[in-house]
């Protein structure tokens, strides 16, 4: 089972120079929708007995739906049924023929103890609720990569104790990492019908969510300004 803060040692910049050209729209064939029962790239056989999540049939639908659930007590989703269907509709059509469902998900004691951010399972999309505060709490250090890939959202880490952080996100930071990384992120992984291994559909999944989320709504420009890259100037 794979989840979305299962990070690997490559950044996220160094990942998203592994250009993957198996989807453009002029190769892109439609199909009817097809039932896909694969976590994030790994099939489980264990599935039937421990469903990570609600299961959803594919059905004749020709658009998808979102089901909302209760965040749980202490948690909140950061991100509205509108503001997904309206990212949804900034990437090409033919991405989303296969989504059959975004479902904004509870936190439970259990899920407290795998966290993750989303995940894509079969034809759906799930996306986690984040503490009500907007304040995650690390009792290890975390790996460079997702330091980098907060950062990169406007996220800010703060070091509280000798193995403790924090990860603090303003109200428009984290709705941004949600709708343009998480979001098209898991949608990489549902359209991604090429790879099979799980290194393989994970580099994939982040050069989408660099490619069709990060760069498609203004890169490095849009978030910090300040930080753009200065000519040197020579005497």
């Amino acid at each position: 089972m794979n989840f979305r803060r299962d990070y690997s040692a490559r950044s996220t910049a160094r990942q998203a120079r592994r250009r993957n050209r198996s989807v453009t729209a002029s190769t892109w064939q439609r199909q009817p929708k097809q039932a896909r029962r694969s976590i994030n790239g790994q099939r489980s056989v264990r599935l039937p007995f421990a469903p990570p999540e609600d299961w959803y049939e594919v059905s004749e639908r020709e658009d998808y739906r979102v089901v909302i659930q209760p965040a749980g007590d202490g948690y909140r989703h950061v991100v509205t049924e509108q503001e997904i269907r309206d990212r949804l509709t900034q990437v090409p059509e033919h991405f989303l023929e296969q989504l059959e469902v975004v479902q904004l998900s509870r936190m439970t004691r259990k899920k407290q103890s795998f966290p993750c951010y989303g995940m894509q399972w079969g034809n759906a999309l799930y996306l986690y609720p984040l503490e009500e505060s907007l304040v995650e709490q690390f009792d290890s250090p975390p790996k460079p990569s997702l330091v980098n890939e907060a950062k990169m959202y406007g996220g800010q880490w703060d070091k509280t104790g000798p193995e403790a952080w924090t990860l603090t996100w303003s109200e428009d930071a984290a709705r941004d990492f949600y709708l343009n990384n998480i979001l098209i992120h898991e949608l990489g992984h549902l359209v991604d019908d090429r790879n099979t291994s799980y290194i393989d559909r994970e580099r994939y999944a982040e050069w989408f969510a660099i490619q069709y989320g990060y760069r498609r709504t203004g890169g490095q420009a849009t978030r910090r300004p300040d930080q753009q890259s200065r000519r040197r100037h020579h005497k």
